[in-house]
């Protein structure tokens, strides 16, 4: 086995966790995991194997589960946060204490929070005691985690506040079957994550109530209309949502087989109820917690958003989803752009 090229350590022993920790082994580095769950760490010690969310592939030598978040946290400069967006706050004030100064800290959890209505790298800014501790940075694009721990080669994204920064990410994670670009325009980046999931709980219902490519297509290019307009209204640039964590995690998001939350929204486009949907899973649907922000962020900041307006309205208040649909196609007739953009093409 060839040298190391250093340590890191990854918060959360999910899929996508697991297969960012099997990237990073890959790529020459000596990876500490954090698993959560004490049941799950001795099977992947005992069977170098996760079985609880990516049962089949055989983890790398390189990679150490531990259930002490110390452990994975302290010593540490490069570390990647890759836990729910619920549970995202609670994880990272415990970090804190053990955060080494001017560490690395890559976000790959999509969501916002529903309390405080803010993105991951919010949530730091919100909870740390010197802003400039850490570099915080995010990462996102069209990646299913079981393709990539095939090595299916994928594009995605890393954005930060420094180039040089954000430089040394994309080489940490940059294989032949992993490409990584860097962008500067965290908010972005991060909104698109976060707000696709819920659009593609909209492409699944549609899918669920046995519409057509016309549908699925037009949805998807009308949610991207809206998460553009959210985006742009809070100070991201708008071609971001043209690149790999928009539009490309976008379409992977909406018509992917392996997408839960494209899987929770044709359950509800077939009748079935959102709290019997997910009783039954053990992975997340970011979506369907994010679906709550979205519509408390859209009214804030004044921004029109029918799409996640209506599937808020079907997880939170029991719209029969073919309802939703009518009241979408019964809007008052526009221009299919934004005044603002329209008068910038003028």
């Amino acid at each position: 086995m060839s040298q190391p090229k250093g340590r890191a350590g990854v918060i959360g022993a999910g899929s996508w966790g697991t297969t960012l920790a099997a990237v990073l082994a890959d790529n020459g580095y000596e990876v500490d995991l954090w698993v959560f769950e004490p049941d799950l760490l001795e099977i992947i010690r005992d069977t170098r194997e996760n079985t609880f969310y990516l049962p089949g592939f055989r983890l790398n030598d390189r990679i150490t589960p531990h259930n002490d978040l110390e452990t994975v946290v302290r010593g540490h400069s490069f570390l990647v946060m890759v836990v729910p967006s619920h549970v995202y706050r609670q994880v990272a004030l415990r970090m804190i204490p053990f955060l080494e100064k001017g560490a690395l800290v890559v976000s790959a959890t999509k969501g916002i929070e529903n309390e405080t209505l803010l993105g991951m790298s919010g949530i730091w800014k919100d909870i740390l005691p010197a802003e400039d501790l850490v570099h915080l940075l995010c990462l996102s694009g069209p990646s299913f985690a079981r393709e990539v721990i095939l090595r299916i080669p994928t594009a995605i994204t890393v954005a930060g506040d420094r180039l040089e920064v954000a430089q040394d990410v994309q080489q940490a994670f940059s294989t032949p079957y992993f490409r990584v670009y860097t962008s500067l325009d965290r908010i972005g980046v991060e909104l698109a994550g976060a707000l696709k999931n819920v659009i593609a709980l909209a492409a699944g219902a549609c899918d669920g109530l046995g519409f057509g490519h016309n549908t699925r297509a037009a949805l998807i290019t009308r949610g991207l209309a809206e998460i553009t307009r959210l985006g742009v209204r809070m100070g991201a640039h708008p071609l971001t949502f043209s690149g790999l964590s928009g539009i490309g995690d976008l379409l992977l998001t909406c018509t992917g087989d392996l997408s839960r939350n494209r899987t929770v929204g044709m359950q509800l486009g077939q009748g079935r109820k959102i709290k019997d949907i997910l009783s039954e899973m053990r992975m997340v649907a970011e979506g369907v917690k994010t679906a709550r922000s979205v519509h408390a962020l859209g009214l804030r900041m004044g921004v029109d958003m029918p799409i996640c307006e209506q599937i808020y309205q079907v997880l939170y208040e029991d719209k029969d989803p073919r309802e939703a649909v009518r009241d979408l196609m019964d809007r008052d007739l526009k221009h299919e752009m934004d005044l603002e953009y329209r008068c910038q093409v003028n």
